[in-house]
């Protein structure tokens, strides 16, 4: 009798296993399919009394000054005209959303930051996204909460860019370090140490004219074409606070 309730409980054990492995599969398979959404809303809701506060809020708003400056003095010199032609898109201030960065990945590969606005507040894949300073990076993925932003520095980042002062456009292309490279499309292009790069005139991924850097080097070893690499303005291991741009097409 001892021996057939063992076996008993043994089955009833081994039937459990093939429960819990069967419920494990399907989980993986879930989180496979909805590419990790629920995890980040889950993250959202684990991280929220870790927010950064209202006063950092207040000090990094009252640094955006600066970057006001600058726009300004770019929109002067704005082909307002080329713009309208073109059908390029503009952003109004009043269609921002501000948002707080929950969690990011800065270092290698991954260079993203996780922002505590999702689809339910409007934000959608595309999506500019700037912080004190001028441009940070593109909403790459969203969930019901959250929103992932690929950043400048991200390798598979490329952006057309507009050179001030030579009133040039070139291409951006993040390289995974801290300093992402300006390419030329011209051995000749002029362009300086010093020089200041916004969001190009002609871009139709995002606004034109919002600040992104300074060049702090120039790389003219290559026969075909001139680089150079950026300083960004903004600061993504610095920033707790970003604006995600509504843009109209």
């Amino acid at each position: 009798m001892l021996d057939i309730r063992r076996i008993s409980s043994s089955r009833w054990w081994h039937k459990k296993k093939i429960w819990i492995y069967f419920a494990i599969f399907l989980f993986l398979v879930f989180v496979r399919i909805s590419k990790g959404s629920l995890y980040k809303d889950f993250f959202y809701f684990i991280s929220k009394p870790f927010w950064p506060g209202q006063f950092q809020k207040e000090v990094i708003l009252k640094t955006l000054n600066q970057e006001s400056l600058i726009k300004l003095n770019l929109l002067k010199k704005d082909n307002i005209r080329l713009r309208e032609i073109l059908s390029l898109q503009k952003s109004s201030n009043n269609d921002n959303i501000v948002a707080a960065v929950i969690s990011r990945k800065t270092g290698g590969w991954w260079r993203q930051i996780l922002l505590n606005k999702g689809s339910k507040d409007g934000v959608e894949i595309g999506s500019t996204v700037t912080g004190p300073g001028g441009l940070l990076g593109i909403v790459s993925n969203t969930s019901l909460l959250t929103s992932s932003v690929t950043l400048l520095t991200a390798p598979e980042s490329k952006l057309g860019v507009w050179v001030d002062r030579s009133q040039i456009n070139g291409l951006l292309v993040g390289s995974g370090g801290n300093h992402p490279s300006l390419i030329m499309y011209s051995k000749d292009a002029d362009i300086k140490v010093g020089d200041f790069v916004s969001s190009s005139p002609a871009s139709s991924l995002l606004p034109p004219n919002i600040p992104i850097g300074i060049v702090i080097s120039i790389d003219e070893t290559l026969q075909s074409n001139k680089t150079a690499k950026i300083s960004l303005l903004a600061k993504p291991h610095l920033i707790d606070w970003v604006q995600i741009l509504k843009v109209n097409i």
